[in-house]
């Protein structure tokens, strides 16, 4: 009898045990969601991606770590910003901050994969279904993940910041990642991700909205043949 969960069954999985808040944040170990997502597919696997030789990529004057989860055969990559313990981007990151980034973007793209993901959209609770039960497993606890919460699926963080250089930075990452994005799966969920922020961007920023956009649309053509 096959006994490892199927992708959908990950979206079901409650991590409220496991998880803290701290000012204002959800913070979910990476060791356990790693050790989960391994249950869930003993083959996946992860990549930091690597700019010229560096986990970290240049924009706008901080930095952004990109990690790729493959899960079910299907890789998924998510970005972050390099941030401090306030959650902003930091100019001139050591190794423990950019160690943390990478965990915490490790988290993120397993949370696509279904982990965890309710947390993103504001959720007390993930799918429920009453022939899966809530995961407790014997795992020690590591430095915890922290996790920004949503109300709701189609709006910002609480915390999103709503400055040019914030919004500028956002914007550059999205149209970046469209440059390591392998099929349009890949893209249109990553965009959906992204979904509450991209509205807030066009209502504050039109202009980088239509930009993003448009980076968008010309990449799906591509993909589309």
């Amino acid at each position: 009898m096959e006994n490892k969960l199927l992708a959908n069954d990950l979206l079901k999985i409650n991590v409220n045990d496991r998880t803290e808040k701290k000012n204002g944040l959800t913070y979910l170990s990476w060791a356990w969601a790693w050790a989960e997502a391994l249950k869930a597919d003993p083959k996946a696997n992860f990549k930091v991606e690597m700019f010229d030789g560096t986990p970290l990529m240049h924009v706008g004057g901080t930095f952004m770590v990109w990690v790729t989860v493959t899960m079910f055969d299907k890789p998924i990559t998510c970005m972050l910003p390099v941030l401090d313990f306030r959650n902003k981007p930091i100019p001139t990151p050591n190794s423990f901050d950019v160690n943390t980034s990478i965990m915490r973007c490790l988290v993120k793209a397993i949370a696509m994969h279904g982990l965890g993901l309710y947390i993103f959209a504001g959720e007390d609770l993930p799918e429920t279904d009453a022939s899966v039960t809530t995961v407790t497993p014997e795992a020690p606890k590591p430095v915890e993940v922290e996790k920004p919460v949503q109300k709701a699926k189609n709006e910002p963080p609480p915390d999103w910041d709503n400055s040019d250089e914030s919004r500028l930075l956002f914007a550059e990452g999205m149209m970046e990642y469209t440059s390591i994005c392998k099929n349009l799966p890949q893209l249109s969920d990553y965009w959906s991700l992204n979904k509450g922020q991209l509205a807030s961007l066009k209502e504050t920023h039109p202009a980088l909205h239509a930009r993003v956009l448009s980076k968008f649309s010309e990449v799906k053509k591509t993909f589309q043949g």
